[in-house]
This record gives structure tokens, C-alpha cells and sequence, in this order.
């Protein structure tokens, strides 16, 4: 690594640990839950949100990507968090389009959070957006854990654990990518998939999970029924903490983040995810870089 990488990336400060009698539900009942967990960011209320792992190869396609994309983005306004791997190729797509939509996002890399350890160097950028939009990077590894070829079944078992289903997107036929959904199987959660192109390899693990008895999925109204919810327009919901009503009160007029943050002395980090929650619950809605009551 050369001096001028290291000096790019930020030295980090400190972590929280939470053991595994604090662990989410869904995560608890899986047999022999790692000991602890490392958590940067904030966690989305497993108790409000449904966990939704989306996993997929990272040679993907046009056709992934934007099926990917498209999926995830009729979400926006639902309770439902978006956890992925941060991985090259589908994973970070999965990332990156549930920040359009205004999900929260988990990330569970195959590493420790540290960011000289952090996996992959090419994704680090990516899981500092996760953190300022108010979401969470997880791991089950000490902080300056490398990664290494056994750990990323280690992570896929997180990511299966604490989620309520698991969308796979593409994969080749023996793809790592099936471990997830495997993994998803064993402990009792729904597999999704998207169906694609029949003279695509990447179409192969999605197909075989298919005639195996996975969901089909092919758009965001299909995943909403399969999950639960009605795809229509959410209602407002009951708003839960003071901060919200503060942030309602403070926008007596259109205001950009920015200038919301600065009139808080709150973290930056705790606004956005309290924003983000007014927005899912209909109360704000952003247009043209600012916020507004609805």
C-alpha cells in the first residue's frame, strides 16, 4: 500500500460490540450465532423494518444491473432494509440503489471494519456513503481482521441470519453467491430470485433456484406481496421519537440537509437517518436537493 493510500484512509476510532444475547431476533435463532458482533453506523430497528439480504455475482450484467436497480428502487417508502455484502459487482449495486431509493443499507464485509483492513479497498468509499446516509456496516471479525477465502461464508451466514428473505439477483451455477441462498434455506427464510436471460451463465443459479422452489420475482410489486406488504402508496405512520418532531418543526419552509444539520446539534450522521425515516413515513419529501413537509 502506497504512503499516499494510507494517508487517505481515515485511521478509525472506535467500534460497537453487542453479544449475541443483544442480537437481532431472526439473528438469534440461528444455530451457533457468532459470540459478538462489531457495528459501525447506525442499525436499523430490526422491530420497524424487514431485513432484506440482496446477493448476486459480481460478474453481473446490463441486465442485472438494471433489473437490480429497478427492483429495489419501487421500495422506496417502506419499512424494509437492504443488506448486502459490499462486494464488488452486485452487492455494491444492491448498496448503491438502495441509497437511491432512501432505504437504510447494512453492510457485512468478509473483513473488520477497519478501514486498512477493509474489504474490498475498491468499495471503502462506498461504505462511508452507507455510513453518512444512516446506515450500518457489521461484522463478526475483530476490527483488523484481513480478509481471507473462509471468512466470506462466515459473512453470507450473517447476512442470512439477520435477514427475512434473501433476493438473489444473478449467479452463476456454482456460484459463492448460492451459499447465501442455501444458507437462507436452513434457516427457514424465503428465496427470491430474478429470472434472466436463458443464454446467460449468470442466468444459471437463478433458474436452478427456481426449479428448486424459489420466488420468482420480477418488480418491485411482486417483491412488496412477498414480503407482505401492499404495493401502494404508504400512509403516514406514527411518529416515535422527538427528534422527529423536531426535524417536522424545523422545516417551517424547503430546506437543504445541509442547513437542516446546521441548525441541530446533532450528528450529522443521526439527522439524515431520522430524515430518512420522516421521509418513508410520509411526512417530508425531497425534490430538487431540498426537504419539505408533505
Amino acid at each position: 500500500m502506497s504512503k499516499k493510500t494510507d494517508i487517505l484512509i481515515p485511521m478509525q476510532k472506535t467500534w460497537n460490540r453487542i453479544d449475541k444475547n443483544d442480537f437481532p431476533p431472526l439473528l438469534r435463532e440461528i444455530p451457533d450465532p457468532p459470540p459478538l458482533l462489531y457495528i459501525e453506523g447506525t442499525f436499523p430497528d430490526p422491530f420497524v423494518y424487514t431485513f432484506l439480504a440482496v446477493v448476486g455475482s459480481r460478474k453481473y450484467t446490463p441486465y442485472g444491473k438494471q433489473a437490480c436497480e429497478k427492483i429495489l428502487g419501487g421500495l422506496h417508502g417502506y419499512p424494509i432494509a437492504i443488506v448486502s455484502g459490499l462486494a464488488l459487482g452486485m452487492d455494491a449495486i444492491a448498496h448503491s440503489a438502495a441509497l437511491e431509493a432512501r432505504l437504510p443499507t447494512i453492510a457485512v464485509p468478509g473483513s473488520g471494519l477497519d478501514r486498512r483492513v477493509l474489504y474490498p479497498a475498491a468499495n471503502r468509499a462506498l461504505a462511508e456513503t452507507i455510513l453518512t446516509a444512516g446506515g450500518a456496516l457489521i461484522s463478526p471479525f475483530e476490527p483488523m481482521f484481513r480478509a481471507t477465502p473462509f471468512s466470506f461464508p462466515e459473512r453470507n451466514r450473517i447476512m442470512a441470519g439477520l435477514s427475512r428473505a434473501v433476493l438473489v439477483v444473478e449467479a452463476e451455477e456454482r456460484s459463492g453467491t448460492l451459499i447465501t441462498s442455501r444458507l437462507a434455506t436452513e434457516y427457514n427464510r424465503d428465496v427470491f430470485t430474478i429470472p434472466g436471460p436463458i443464454f446467460s451463465s449468470t442466468s444459471r443459479g437463478p433458474h436452478m433456484l427456481l426449479r428448486l422452489g424459489a420466488t420468482p420475482i420480477t418488480s418491485s410489486e411482486e417483491l412488496l406481496e412477498a414480503l407482505g406488504f401492499t404495493a401502494k402508496t404508504p400512509q403516514k405512520d406514527v411518529l416515535h421519537s422527538t427528534e422527529e418532531q423536531l426535524l417536522l418543526d424545523i422545516l417551517t419552509r424547503p430546506k437543504t440537509r445541509d442547513e437542516v444539520v446546521e441548525e441541530l446539534s446533532l450528528p450529522p450522521q443521526h439527522v439524515n437517518a431520522t430524515l430518512t425515516l420522516l421521509e418513508m413515513k410520509g411526512y417530508i419529501v425531497e425534490q430538487g436537493g431540498t426537504l419539505r413537509r408533505t
